[in-house]
């Protein structure tokens, strides 16, 4: 287990930290996932966090992290919805000023949900990728700190409280389904989870559009892909020519990662709403995909699914629900 970096003490740390902003979200029981699983299914409700996404841990446990200088300078960040908001709302809980770069893709719903945070927003960038280089041009110029939006010690244990929560509520729990992209979420939860068992099965989710993680597992190397849309639109986006510890993490801590389709996921967002009342977005719902569609193995007797997100656009929930009726 990689100890160097991030460590579990680091994890308890930013649960403590971060505990006045980011809520413990609940671990809920869900007999209809359960049937189709062939397991005890529990779904881990980051969609219900403050913001609508787990990256509100990470984003918070980072800022408060900083020293008052820091601080002073102002923040800049990338992203592609879901840790640009959770950024704007910590930075302006605490006072600082943020700088959110963001790419020309990026949902309507997450651009105008950030806007209201009140931080300058920019919108530069074909892809992910694109918004990336940009953010890092402005933040050479300005001096600005830069926060990673995954690919950062601090930010990895706070997303990994969202693992110690599930040990602590569900302590049998034999396989966890997390999505995966950059890496900061299941890193940090397969830290925390396989500190507590060994045993546990980690399994990462992502969607069958360029996912890049998956690929440079398979690999062994990081690779680079072109960025095609997806209803998952938290999920795109390439690892960067420097990564230090998410793709590092993902090859030790992780058991299995698995793809699920556009079609899979939209039903999995489908049946979240019909089975639960629950909003979750298209990145949030591959892990309930993969449970639906028995994708990632023996769960064993209980399984967890992080749902980590709620930030979907409204009128595409609704038309995904009408298309897809009972979620069959």
């Amino acid at each position: 287990m990689p100890t160097d970096d991030v460590t579990l003490s680091d994890v308890y740390a930013a649960r403590q930290r971060i505990a006045g902003v980011a809520l413990r979200t609940p671990l809920m029981h869900s007999p209809a996932l359960s049937e189709r699983a062939g397991a005890e299914v529990h779904l881990k409700l980051e969609s219900l966090q403050n913001t609508g996404s787990f990256k509100l841990r990470g984003a918070t446990n980072k800022l408060l992290s900083l020293s008052e200088e820091e601080k002073a300078r102002g923040v800049i960040t990338v992203s592609s919805g879901n840790h640009g908001r959770a950024v704007a709302y910590a930075a302006r809980s605490l006072g600082i000023k943020a700088t959110v770069c963001l790419a020309e893709t990026v949902a309507r719903n997450k651009l105008e949900n950030i806007k209201k945070l009140g931080p300058e927003v920019v919108v530069q960038g074909k892809g992910y990728d694109e918004a990336v280089e940009h953010s890092m041009k402005i933040q050479e110029k300005s001096g600005l700190t830069y926060l990673h939006p995954f690919d950062d010690p601090v930010v990895i244990a706070g997303q990994g409280t969202v693992g110690l929560e599930i040990v602590e509520s569900l302590p049998e729990v034999d396989s966890v389904l997390v999505p995966l992209s950059g890496g900061g979420l299941i890193s940090g939860v397969a830290l925390a989870m396989k500190a507590a068992n060994p045993g546990i099965r980690v399994i990462g989710v992502t969607m069958e559009a360029a996912p890049v993680m998956y690929h440079s597992l398979k690999a062994g190397e990081i690779v680079e892909m072109e960025e095609e849309p997806t209803i998952a639109d938290a999920l795109p986006g390439g690892l960067g020519p420097e990564n230090f510890y998410t793709f590092r993490m993902c090859q030790e801590l992780l058991d299995d990662a698995v793809l699920v389709s556009e079609e899979e996921i939209a039903a999995a967002m489908a049946f979240a709403l019909q089975e639960h009342r629950l909003v979750v977005e298209g990145g949030a719902a591959v892990g309930i995909a993969a449970a639906m569609q028995q994708r990632a193995g023996d769960l064993g007797e209980r399984a967890a699914v992080v749902v980590s997100g709620s930030n979907v656009d409204l009128p595409l929930l609704l038309k995904i629900a009408q298309e897809h009726g009972a979620a069959n």
